[in-house]
């Protein structure tokens, strides 16, 4: 060991937490070089953040560990495995005195982290969007799909069931029922809105066979769309857009989510655009006003 790694034991008191491991707690030599590797990447962590000892680390400090473990893709048994350290550690200093509190108490432990589907750059949705070329004859039906799933952050099934009546084009609206059949109304932008206009006065009433159950987005039979049908759309598009990532209608859902946030859109209001309840499992789920809704969208979507 380095004159700095002993330093850096002593102020941690790692050597004695060892020696806790071993004498008192009876654990074996694998269990201990557990507890030793994962503590160690804790004091790198709070060597970078110039904190001198535990005493300096706090629940903030503690819950940034955790997060920048989960931002280097370590699975979440792995982190659950250093919240334990992290817990047991700190129960040691406190039984020893060697702190007055112990941050770990309520630091949360990942049940499961979720892996979120990749996410286009606001250039790639460009391309995809207008990747249907107008001399194809299904152009502004596909347009229109791409539009709105990107434009409103619609699930595949919503837009699938979207019906004629659900276009509120006239108030920049679009209304969508989502999982239980929760009705939302979503702000569309004035590009969204020309095409799908563009799509209803044109391609459509050709498409319509009198089977179409007033849905509005049609085969090239004249029925409604499926699912397998608008993901067919969204890969044909990708293909002509040069995107070699696999891209699914809920990647377009996760792209307007993200560039929404990364534009400084407030998280409440994106909540309620996606009405996705799972996005805060800590927060209820609130209603926030048409205009501010529309405000926001107008002001942080690409096309808005």
């Amino acid at each position: 060991m380095t004159p700095d790694d002993v330093e850096r034991s002593r102020r941690f008191h790692l050597q004695d937490f060892r020696d806790h491991l071993a004498l008192e707690a009876g654990h074996s030599e694998n269990t201990i070089l557990g507890y030793s590797r994962d503590l160690a990447r804790l004091v790198d962590f709070a060597t970078t953040r110039q904190l001198a000892g535990p005493e300096d680390l706090d629940a903030a400090a503690l819950r940034d560990f955790i997060f920048l473990l989960k931002d280097l893709g370590l699975s979440g048994a792995t982190i659950r495995r250093h919240v334990s350290t992290i817990r047991t550690w700190f129960g040691f200093l406190a039984a020893e005195g060697l702190v007055d509190r112990d941050p770990s108490d309520r630091l949360e432990t990942p049940k499961r982290w979720r892996t979120l589907p990749e996410t286009l750059s606001v250039a790639e949705v460009q391309r995809l969007l207008e990747a249907p070329g107008l001399d194809q004859r299904l152009a502004w039906r596909d347009r229109t799909l791409l539009e709105l799933a990107y434009g409103a952050g619609l699930r595949v099934s919503e837009l699938c069931a979207l019906g004629i009546g659900d276009l509120l084009l006239s108030e920049g609206l679009v209304r969508a029922f989502g999982k239980g059949q929760k009705e939302r109304l979503v702000p569309i932008g004035r590009t969204v809105m020309s095409t799908v206009s563009t799509y209803l006065h044109t391609l459509r009433p050709d498409l319509d066979r009198g089977h179409t159950k007033q849905r509005l987005l049609l085969n090239a039979r004249g029925e409604p769309i499926s699912r397998v049908g608008a993901w067919g759309i969204v890969k044909k598009a990708a293909t002509g857009a040069g995107i070699t990532a696999r891209v699914t209608p809920h990647t377009l859902r996760h792209s307007f989510a993200t560039h929404l946030l990364e534009g400084g859109a407030d998280l409440r209001a994106v909540q309620e655009m996606l009405g996705h309840a799972d996005l805060s499992t800590t927060q209820i789920y609130t209603h926030v006003d048409r205009d501010y809704l529309r405000g926001v969208h107008r002001k942080f979507h690409p096309r808005g």
